[in-house]
């Protein structure tokens, strides 16, 4: 079962994960385990400790080792690197499949892949670059993001900070609002401007390992939900190589890549905590009916709703997803109509998955409320509440009207 299938009764069961049921085509490795089968027994894990990784808002480390253990990390890397060449879409199926286990760890999981894919798609061109990549897949180096800082707050198309260079050599310190899971990450992929007299959205993207910078903490993460996903804020001081700034400018990576890929694979995290929440809003009302000779409880009504709002949020990801893989060239990504689509199925795709939770919650009652019952939909709620809000969905907005203006209205239900 995948983004891409139906469901039985119109709502993904999680317990068929660990039956292999996760994907109709799954990418398998030479002599290793297929996509589907690594992604069970990584997402087992990761609810085993997803409670206690929410309680003490800690990194996900048993969930991060599983992941490299079943060589998840890589997947995306393009076979002729070593990886095994998975394309966005079997990614999301992963993010959707550790979204119902943990929401930090499917987020995690999510960033990291983004920037595999920018790093692949983008500076596989260039030889430090091919050798990274062929690093991520034999090593599972686990990567991580730093594209805010403190003047630019979430403007991911603006730095204040510039690169500086020194001959052979560049550096950039930059105090950086949040940088998820900096610490535990083996390297940072930032923006900057490209130097000191350039424009603010005169961006490039510069990846440093973890021996060409140090972090030091600014402030802490104790956060509603998503508490695994540590995401402080560090004073980030790189220094390293020109070589190590992808060849493009951020301006495409970020249009053709960053932002499409960021939205899908978050929206397909968020899908899966809302079936997560669906899924115990069913086992609460089937309890509740057998209990009552088969009488539905009051709540049975906002579980259809929750199934069917789930249904919708499953649809937009899987039509965004055809979409991507059909914008096979750079006129096709960079069009108006493409860029709108994908920002606002990030929007979209938030609104619902808060929408679905908030019925799932509704149907449990008091049971989904409590956080001692086997029925709480509390961790669920708390995580999906961040979805609209990191990166803020008003920003998003805002930066599509212009697009809403320019762009037609569809003249069939086909277009």
């Amino acid at each position: 079962m995948n983004l891409r299938t139906a469901t039985k009764h119109g709502v993904p069961v999680p317990q068929e994960l660990a039956r292999g049921k996760l994907a109709a085509r799954s990418v398998a490795p030479a002599g290793g385990l297929e996509l589907a089968t690594r992604a069970e027994k990584v997402a087992a894990v990761a609810a085993e400790h997803a409670a206690a990784v929410d309680r003490d808002s800690r990194f996900p480390a048993e969930a991060i080792a599983a992941m490299r253990a079943a060589r998840l990390l890589g997947i995306a890397v393009p076979r002729e690197f070593g990886g095994e060449g998975a394309s966005i879409a079997d990614v999301a199926d992963v993010c959707y499949a550790l979204g119902r286990s943990c929401a930090s760890t499917a987020i995690i999981y999510a960033m990291h892949q983004t920037k595999v894919a920018c790093i692949a798609r983008h500076g596989k061109t260039t030889a430090w670059h091919q050798r990274l990549l062929r690093r991520l897949g034999s090593e599972q180096l686990l990567l991580a993001s730093s594209t805010t800082e403190g003047k630019a707050g979430g403007d991911v198309r603006n730095s204040s900070v510039p690169i500086e260079r020194h001959e052979a050599r560049i550096t950039l310190e930059r105090q950086a609002t949040v940088i998820s899971y900096g610490e535990a990450a083996d390297g940072v992929v930032t923006t900057a401007r490209r130097s000191p007299d350039a424009a603010s959205g005169d961006q490039v993207l510069v990846v440093f390992l973890k021996p060409d910078y140090t972090l030091e903490r600014l402030n802490g993460w104790d956060a509603l939900g998503m508490r695994g996903t540590c995401s402080g804020g560090f004073r980030l001081a790189a220094s390293g190589r020109g070589e190590q700034i992808l060849p493009v400018g951020y301006d495409k990576i970020h249009a053709q890549t960053m932002m499409p890929v960021a939205h899908l694979l978050w929206s397909s995290a968020w899908a899966g905590i809302a079936a997560a929440a669906v899924e115990r809003a069913r086992a609460f009302v089937r309890k509740a009916a057998h209990r009552a000779d088969s009488t539905m409880p009051p709540g049975a009504t906002h579980l259809t709703r929750a199934g069917a709002s789930l249904r919708v949020l499953r649809s937009v990801i899987a039509d965004a997803l055809r979409r991507f893989e059909l914008a096979t060239d750079e006129a096709a990504l960079e069009s108006v109509d493409f860029q709108a689509g994908m920002n606002l199925v990030k929007v979209n795709a938030s609104e619902l998955a808060v929408s679905t939770v908030t019925s799932a919650l509704q149907a449990c009652g008091l049971s989904g409320y409590r956080n001692d019952s086997e029925f709480s939909i509390g961790r669920h709620l708390r995580d999906i509440l961040s979805s609209p809000i990191m990166i803020s969905n008003d920003r998003i907005l805002a930066n599509v009207g212009m697009a809403s203006v320019l762009s037609g209205v569809p003249s069939s239900l086909r277009d």
